[in-house]
């Protein structure tokens, strides 16, 4: 499966990782959604996922959009085995909106954690620190 250079999958530990740069917006979520469900139906086994998004400049969300994706990700991942989702966040909007969804989430089989330290977050999801280092940026790929 092809993924957007944003987004690495390690299958050997069933991980999801997602390095936003610039701007999140709704394009950017619809683009993660979209490769975590395409992923679900393609390997029907479960996997944790860590976004990284110190990377991240501009947030152009609302609280109504936020609720919506939340909502459809609880539901649509209604009766499929627990995972963990650990976004790495500084930006205090970006804190706000990580808290939201992991508020919708409570309860259901989707378990969000927000944190301000890659090593606590590589702890929680039980993973080695050195997977979740921020990757330098390639030369030939500037964004």
């Amino acid at each position: 499966m092809k993924l957007p250079r944003d987004i690495e999958f390690h299958e050997d530990i069933r991980l999801l990782v997602y390095r936003p740069r610039g701007l999140i917006d709704e394009a950017a979520i619809n683009k993660i959604i979209s490769a975590i469900e395409d992923l679900e139906v393609a390997t029907q086994e479960p996997f944790n996922r860590f976004s990284d998004t110190l990377d991240t400049h501009e947030v152009e969300l609302n609280f109504g959009y936020v609720i919506h994706v939340s909502l459809h990700r609880r539901l649509s991942h209604k009766g499929r085995a627990p995972v963990k989702s650990a976004i790495l966040a500084t930006d205090s909007t970006l804190i706000h909106y990580a808290r939201l969804l992991a508020l919708l989430t409570q309860g259901s089989s989707i378990k969000v954690q927000v944190f301000q330290d890659r090593k606590e977050a590589a702890q929680w999801l039980g993973v080695p620190l050195e997977l979740l280092a921020a990757k330098p940026r390639v030369a030939n790929h500037p964004e």
